[in-house]
Order: structure tokens, then C-alpha cells, then sequence
């Protein structure tokens, strides 16, 4: 069994050629930014996730969390990492100076979020957490709120939670009944009562306070959505000189019994069992929703990362052991006593791994760099041009990337055989905490439905036109690159069929709305699909001109060109099968009654 280690060369190509880590340094407010710091900060990252996190991993899986009493224990060894994390300055990497973070742009922080996952995804949910909630609070609470918690919270040295999910309300969150009363006392605080499951670290022995931002209702809230708001509520409150006083009344009352991130503690929170939990409104009445999405949308783009780093460690580990696992006969030569790596399927699915977890990080990481140009750029059209690509995109980004990355874990057991099926060689772990990935913060099913109605069919399709016409751009770069050029008529029959496809769906989505949605998942696998080429293809030219330079590990840059024509021959020729789905497979899901089910 392989130990893991940070893909620092993968991370340093893509930042540099296709993510504009040198454009984004040179941004207000990114200057710190530089390649060379980058570089430390990475192999930094690298050697915490590998020497510290990774080897906790195991540890959390076999002896979990336990609840005694009203405190959830931790497994051997994770005080003391999250101890070393928050010391070395690690939580608030991405966040703002003035709350006492690091102030690094997105583009830095997202391939550490990365290692963190792939080293041990149950220890990185918890800082994860804080910074979304960082970034919400600092959006919408008062000064005195911000005054209070955020440089805290951003120093890790409280954790955070989003409470959002009840047992009768799983993703509706129009139908949650936790309410909030204002406090008899005048204090403009509130009572809060009520039940939240699936908080993930609601309770913990990490830090000596959780702070939790919960949705609630007001007595006079108006039906549905339009009536949740959103209060802070402390684990112990806080006096105004920021030492801690009562203990609030919010407590764990159960812990999950999950398939997989048997490290991570998920938790049912009860609120106000003894008159009331103290909570404090953040942001405006009835428009708590729109606050959390900033932390929910930041929470997607986090659990994409998290598909794309447990596909990194499980192709670590399944190349590990096909290099050294000696099994039958070369089919070629002959030769008894081969490595399975020599045997075609299993390089196939090596390749295919490989290519699976490439291209959704090209992917994330480009995106990451539009998140900070659409926060810094100067040109204002720019900056709304990158907003609207990360807008339409974050579905792909959080959906495709976690379906990938449980295909990816699943074939890193089939290269392993009957070994990946037991648990002594680890990999069993990736395939059972990546199941999660593909269902909290909103389902494959819910990005899907999210992609087409809400950023496809609400604006007419203008933003993914926008985005075609730059991916055409590359499709003609290809045509002057002599190994490149046959892929460049491959990418523009892709872009023509993403093209054909939107048309279908902008023409049917009032008339035939049922048979649109029942083929909005293969449309965002077919979007996603297609951008893989995107960034193969801009991978491939970059690759290709550093050859022609003699600039870099010839090795390395052939091995991208090859990976690229591998996703180009093996990956890229689904999108023809997936728009077909997309237009003609509607029917069949919708017109049959209730007897096709047997």
C-alpha cells in the first residue's frame, strides 16, 4: 500500500498554463501571489498532507467518533493535527487579512484544499467549514458579529457548521420548522427551537467552541424559501471581550452510523431543549437563504475538489500496486511473471483514471482563477464575464468532478482484485467515503436540474454561447500544432453537438419540461465532457510549445500530450452518445405509466 503524495508537477502545469496563476499575481490585492511563493506554499501543504494528515486517515476509519454524553470524541491522534494545522497558519490560508487571515487568492488555496482531502478527507471537512462560514459572515453580519467571531474562526481556533438539512425537509428547505423567537429580555437576540440533521463536526473536541449559522424561521416569516433567515448560534456564548461564558442550549444528541468519512463526526443538533438556544440574526429577516448560498456555493466547489483528490490518492495507490503486483503472461511477448501494469485493460484503466482526474482539475483550478478575477479584476466587464462562467459552471464543477471520482475509486478496487474488496489494503476506504461526494450539497440530480433551469433556460443560454466561442478559439490554436492538429476537427464536432444540444433544450424547455430534466444529468456530463476537452486541448498546446522551447521535463510534457490524445480517443467520444440521451431519451423516462416499473 502507497503512501500519498501532493501531484506537485500536475498542480504547477496547470496553475501556470491554464489557470493564469501569473495573471491573477498581478491583480489589486493578489500581489503575494508570486510563482515562487506559490511553489513553497504547495510543497508545504504537500509534506503536512503526506506526514501528518494522510497517516490519521486510517485511524479515523476504524475507530470513528464517539458521543459521550453531550461530547463527541475524536480519534487517536487528531487533537494534536489540528493543532499543528491551525499553529501553522493553514485554516485561514484564502481568507482576508483583516480577519486575520492570509489574504492568498483562490487560485493558491484550491489545490491545497485538494491535498487535504486526498490525504485525509474526514480531518479537511471541519477547516473547510469555517472558511465558507468566514466568507458568509463577513457578506452579511454585523460589525459587532464580525468583531466577535470572524478572526476566530478564520484562525481555526473555533470550528464552524452550516445548519441547514431536517428530517422531514432532507433537500426542500422551503418545509424546515426550526424556529426562532425574538428573546423576551430586548437584547435583539432570539430563541431558537428545533431539530438539524446531517451537521457535519457539530460537535467535536477540537476547538473550544463551534460556532453554528442555522436556518430558521420568524413567527410572521411568509411560506417557503422567502421565509428562512439565518442566526449565529454559539456553543458557549461570548461576552464583548471575547472570553467565553454560558454554555448554550444546542447539543448533540446523536451520531450517524455512515458507509464511509467514518472520521468526520455527522451529527443531529437539538436546539432550545431547555428554553431556548441563544442566536443572533445575520443579515436581513427572511433573506437568510441567499447568505447561506455564499457558504453552499463555496461548499460545491469544495466537494468538486473533494471528487477530484480522492480520484488522485485512489490512482496513486492502484498505480503503486500495478507496478508492483506480478501476475500472469504477457499477451504480446509471451513473458510469464509480468507486472500487471503491462496487461492493456489494466493500462487502460490506469489511462482512464489518469485522464478522469486531469481533466476535472484543469477544470476547478481554471475556475478558481475565475473566482479571484471576478473579486479583483479591475475591468468590470471582465470580472462579470468570469462571474457568469463560475455561475454556470459550479454545477459541472461540484457534480461531474464527484461522479468521476467515485468511477475513479471504483476502478482503482478492480485494478486491485480481490485485494481492493478487503480492507487491509486501504483502497475500500476512498470508494466508501467518496459515496457521499456525489450526494450532499445538493445531489448530481439537483446540479443538474440547476444547470439547465436556473443557468441555462432563465437567461436563454447566453453565458454558455459565451463560453463556446472562447472553447472554439482553442479548437483553431489546435490546427498549427503538427501532433495536435487531428484533434482540433474532434473538439468542433464536440462544440457543434454542445451547440446542438443547448438549441434542443432552449426549444423544448417550456413545452416538454419533464423530458428536458429527465436528460439534465447526461447534459451535465456532456458539458463537462466537453469542457475536459477545453482544457486537454489547452493542456496539449502548452505542453506542446514548452517541447518546442526545450522549457521543462520533456518526460513529464510528453506524458500530458500523450494523456491528452488518451482523453481525446477513449473520453471525449461520449458526448455524441450523451447528446443523443439528452434529445431523444426524455420520452421514455416520462411517457411510460406506472407498469414500467413492474
Amino acid at each position: 500500500m502507497s503512501d500519498y503524495q501532493a501531484p506537485l508537477r500536475d498542480i504547477r502545469f496547470i496553475l501556470e498554463e491554464l489557470a493564469g496563476l501569473g495573471d491573477i499575481g498581478r491583480l489589486p490585492g493578489c500581489g503575494e501571489a508570486t510563482p515562487d511563493l506559490v511553489s513553497v506554499i504547495h510543497e508545504e501543504a504537500g509534506k503536512f498532507a503526506s506526514g501528518v494528515l494522510a497517516p490519521l486517515n486510517p485511524v479515523g476509519d476504524r475507530q470513528g467518533c464517539r458521543l459521550e454524553g453531550e461530547r463527541v470524541i475524536m480519534a487517536e491522534g487528531w487533537r494534536e493535527a489540528y493543532r499543528q494545522f491551525v499553529a501553522a497558519g493553514w485554516v485561514g490560508l484564502s481568507l482576508p487579512t483583516e480577519h486575520g487571515g492570509q489574504g492568498m487568492p483562490k487560485i493558491v488555496s484550491t489545490p491545497v484544499a485538494e491535498m487535504w482531502s486526498s490525504a485525509n478527507m474526514a480531518f479537511a471537512m471541519l477547516p473547510h467549514l469555517n472558511v465558507g462560514e468566514v466568507e458568509a459572515l463577513a457578506l452579511a453580519a454585523s460589525e459587532e458579529i464580525k468583531a466577535r467571531y470572524l478572526s476566530r474562526l478564520a484562525s481555526g481556533e473555533w470550528g464552524g457548521t452550516m445548519n441547514l438539512t431536517e428530517a422531514q425537509a432532507g433537500s426542500d428547505l422551503s418545509t424546515i420548522r426550526t424556529r426562532a423567537e425574538a428573546a423576551p429580555d430586548g437584547s435583539g437576540s432570539y430563541h431558537l427551537f428545533g431539530q438539524k440533521i446531517f451537521i457535519s463536526y457539530g460537535e467535536h473536541d477540537l476547538t473550544e467552541n463551534i460556532i453554528h449559522l442555522v436556518l430558521a424561521r420568524m413567527p410572521d416569516a411568509p411560506p417557503g424559501i422567502r421565509g428562512i433567515s439565518l442566526f449565529l448560534v454559539p456553543k458557549f456564548l461570548v461576552e464583548a471581550d471575547g472570553s467565553l461564558a454560558a454554555r448554550n442550549d444546542v447539543r448533540c444528541i446523536a451520531l450517524e452510523h455512515k458507509l464511509g468519512i467514518h472520521g468526520s463526526p455527522t451529527c443531529t443538533m437539538s436546539y432550545g431543549d431547555n428554553g431556548g438556544a441563544v442566536g443572533y440574526l445575520v443579515g436581513k429577516p427572511n433573506r437568510g437563504l441567499e447568505t447561506m448560498f455564499v457558504m453552499m456555493n463555496d461548499a460545491r466547489f469544495g466537494v468538486g475538489l473533494q471528487g477530484i483528490a480522492l480520484g488522485e490518492v485512489a490512482y496513486q495507490k492502484a498505480l503503486s500496486f500495478a507496478r508492483e503486483r506480478v501476475q500472469g503472461r504477457d499477451a504480446v511477448s509471451g513473458r510469464d511473471g509480468v507486472a500487471i501494469i503491462s496487461h492493456p485493460d489494466v493500462r487502460r484503466m490506469l489511462l482512464t483514471m489518469r485522464a478522469k482526474v486531469m481533466a476535472p482539475r484543469m477544470l476547478a483550478y481554471v475556475a478558481s482563477g475565475w473566482f479571484d478575477s471576478m473579486r479583483h479584476h479591475p475591468d468590470a466587464a471582465v470580472a462579470e464575464r468570469y462571474r457568469r462562467y463560475v455561475d454556470l459552471l459550479m454545477p459541472v464543477v461540484k457534480a461531474w468532478s464527484t461522479e468521476l471520482g467515485n468511477e475513479v475509486a471504483g476502478m482503482a478496487i478492480q485494478i486491485h482484485g480481490g485485494m481492493g474488496f478487503v480492507e487491509e489494503t486501504g483502497i475500500a476506504q476512498h470508494f466508501r467515503d467518496a459515496r457521499v461526494i456525489t450526494i450532499y450539497e445538493g445531489t448530481t440530480g439537483i446540479q443538474a436540474n440547476d444547470l439547465v433551469g436556473r443557468k441555462i433556460l432563465r437567461e436563454g443560454g447566453e453565458s454558455l454561447r459565451l463560453l463556446i466561442a472562447e472553447m472554439r478559439g482553442v479548437a483553431g490554436e489546435l490546427a498549427s500544432r503538427d501532433q495536435l492538429a487531428v484533434l482540433g476537427p474532434a473538439l468542433v464536432r464536440d462544440l457543434d453537438t454542445l451547440e446542438q444540444t443547448l438549441e434542443w433544450i432552449l426549444a423544448n424547455g417550456r413545452e416538454r419540461q419533464a423530458e428536458v430534466l429527465a436528460g439534465a444529468v447526461p447534459f451535465l456530463h456532456l458539458l463537462g465532457t466537453v469542457c475536459g476537452s477545453w482544457q486537454m486541448a489547452r493542456a496539449g498546446l502548452a505542453a506542446h510549445a514548452r517541447l518546442d522551447a526545450d522549457d521543462g521535463d520533456t518526460e513529464y510534457l510528453e506524458g500530458i500530450v500523450d494523456l491528452v490524445h488518451f482523453y481525446f480517443g477513449h473520453l471525449a467520444p461520449m458526448a455524441s452518445g450523451l447528446t443523443s440521451i439528452v434529445m431523444e431519451g426524455g420520452a421514455s423516462v416520462v411517457k411510460p405509466g406506472e407498469a414500467i416499473f413492474g
